[in-house]
């Protein structure tokens, strides 16, 4: 027997989708979340007054944070920056509101300043992309994305001289 182009070959086969902190299964309903009362209700997280007989779970993004292990990093670059921080720390600081109002397990980890940059991590890839954006579209500048890890972590990098 020939084993040629047709025939068997040992390979390592990938699989499709992996996230620790991802939700891989349905959580019983409603679950609520013990350090920050997010609830899981009706397939997902959301912000809800938790019931009183409620599953306790400590929910992904809370996970993230107390294991310091975040899905997106927001790099913010350049002179224009360290003039118009405080202004532009609001302007995130508000669209994290927003993002966290829509999405409960989208959050600010940690912003850590120094001398070159300040870099924002954030417990999902969709925060720290709309924060990107909103600063690209209020302050112009240049900004640049690239996933990682099949889409589970992004790194946005936004700067202006």
């Amino acid at each position: 027997m020939d084993k040629s182009q047709y025939g068997r070959r040992d390979r390592l086969v990938q699989e499709k989708h992996h996230d620790t902190y991802g939700d891989n299964k349905k959580w019983p309903e409603p679950t609520a979340c013990t350090e920050c009362n997010a609830v899981y209700i009706e397939g997902r997280w959301t912000w809800y007054e938790p019931p009183f007989k409620a599953n306790k779970v400590v929910c992904p993004a809370c996970r993230r944070i107390a294991e310091s292990y975040p899905a997106g990093y927001l790099e913010l670059k350049g002179s224009f920056f360290k003039e118009h921080q405080e202004e532009m720390l609001n302007l995130i600081r508000n669209e994290e509101k927003d993002e966290k109002g829509e999405r409960p397990l989208e959050r600010i980890m940690d912003i850590a300043e120094d001398e070159e940059q300040t870099l924002i991590t954030t417990t999902g890839i969709h925060i720290a992309r709309r924060i990107g954006e909103a600063l690209s579209r209020a302050y112009k500048g240049e900004l640049s994305f690239t996933y990682g890890d099949g889409e589970k972590s992004i790194r946005v990098v936004w700067e202006r001289p």
